[in-house]
């Protein structure tokens, strides 16, 4: 999750300067990464359910991966992903949609509205479509066949997206390093817990990020098509 892919196309230029650029290039980058995100995501399904060699490691990397599952470790997982149940999920939406209106950007708002809402539900309806059943290695519980994508890893995709999103420019470096040290612990949590398969994990990612990259491309698009007051008076 880079800090330029998701930086968005209104940064003020300084003064003295002008641009050059043929604007509609600021749409080449999120519509590659979605491109990207979408071949991913049928590669990932494809080799994770029907490649043995694959079944066989995303199996044997969750058995390791349980093995750290102890009291301790089980709380603080649960205290995590609690972060992103319906409820508390939908707090940090709404926060980030007002916060985004409290700078002025109702294009940022409405896209963050949007793919917070259909990331989860993506991957929700995904699941029972292409449900397949998993290899077991070991002893732990067993994990059901409706488990890819996993919506908790695609909804802290698009709740890290959307914090960059609205996030000052100067903010957004340490947005992109913290919500992506964020992001990769809920991964980790979701194996060690034996929530999900690590392709799950993967897959969800792909899927938040993919839909990250749609609402850059749309925001930019409508810029373009009707540039707005800020962009007017540079």
């Amino acid at each position: 999750m880079s800090a330029r892919a998701y930086t968005a196309a209104t940064t003020p230029l300084p003064r003295g300067r002008s641009d050059t650029r043929d604007p509609r290039d600021g749409l080449a980058t999120p519509l590659l990464v979605a491109l990207l995100c979408a071949l991913g995501l049928a590669l990932v399904w494809i080799v994770a359910t029907h490649v043995d060699v694959a079944r066989r490691f995303d199996a044997r990397l969750l058995g390791r991966l349980t093995s750290y599952e102890g009291p301790r470790v089980n709380s603080i997982g649960q205290t995590l992903l609690h972060l992103l149940n319906p409820t508390q999920f939908t707090i940090w939406a709404v926060v980030l949609v007002l916060f985004a209106l409290a700078r002025n950007r109702p294009r940022v708002a409405l896209a963050v509205a949007l793919i917070m809402s259909l990331g989860p539900l993506s991957a929700e309806t995904l699941k029972p479509l292409l449900a397949y059943p998993h290899l077991s290695y070991g002893e732990f519980r067993r994990i059901g066949a409706a488990s890819w994508p996993s919506g908790h890893a695609t909804a802290v995709t698009v709740l890290v997206c959307s914090v960059v999103l609205v996030c000052p420019p100067r903010w957004r470096v340490p947005a992109v390093v913290l919500g992506t040290g964020f992001a990769l612990t809920i991964g980790v949590t979701l194996i060690v817990l034996a929530w999900h398969m690590p392709s799950d994990v993967l897959g969800g990612y792909l899927l938040g990020t993919l839909w990250a990259a749609l609402a850059v491309a749309c925001v930019r698009a409508s810029e373009l098509r009707w540039p707005s007051r800020r962009r007017h008076q540079r």
